[in-house]
C-alpha cells in the first residue's frame, strides 16, 4: 500500500532526544478540509447532515479521531532520527509517499 502525504509540521523531540517528529497530512484530507468552513471561535466543529447515512459516517469519523474531541484529524506522525531527517532534507509543504508492505512468511 502506498499513500501520498504533505509534511504539515516538523517538531523537536519533546524529551530532548536526538530525533524529530514529522506530522503528515494526507492529500485527500487537505483537499476535503479546504472546502469546509472553519469555526472562527476555535472550538469543535458542528457537523450537519441531511440523512441518516451521512450522520453515521460523520459520527464514525468523529469517534475514530477524524474530528472533534480535541483530536488531530487526519494526522500521521513519524519519529525520525536526526541523520534520517537531515538525509531526506524535509521541509513543511513537501509531498512525501509512505509505502507499507507486509512481510511474507513461508511455512508455519
Amino acid at each position: 500500500m502506498k499513500k501520498e502525504f504533505v509534511v504539515k509540521s516538523i517538531d523537536a523531540a519533546p524529551d530532548g532526544a536526538p530525533y524529530v517528529v514529522v506530522s503528515l497530512s494526507s492529500i485527500k484530507d487537505l483537499k476535503e478540509g479546504g472546502s469546509s468552513p472553519q469555526n472562527p471561535f476555535g472550538g469543535p466543529k458542528v457537523m450537519g447532515f441531511s440523512n441518516m447515512n451521512d450522520m453515521m459516517k460523520d459520527l464514525n469519523k468523529m469517534l475514530s479521531g477524524g474530528g472533534g474531541f480535541g483530536m488531530n484529524s487526519g494526522i500521521t506522525q513519524l519519529k525520525l532520527e536526526m541523520h534520517e531527517y537531515k538525509e531526506m532534507g524535509l521541509s513543511v509543504g513537501d509531498k512525501v509517499f509512505l509505502e507499507l508492505t507486509k512481510e511474507e512468511t513461508l511455512g508455519i
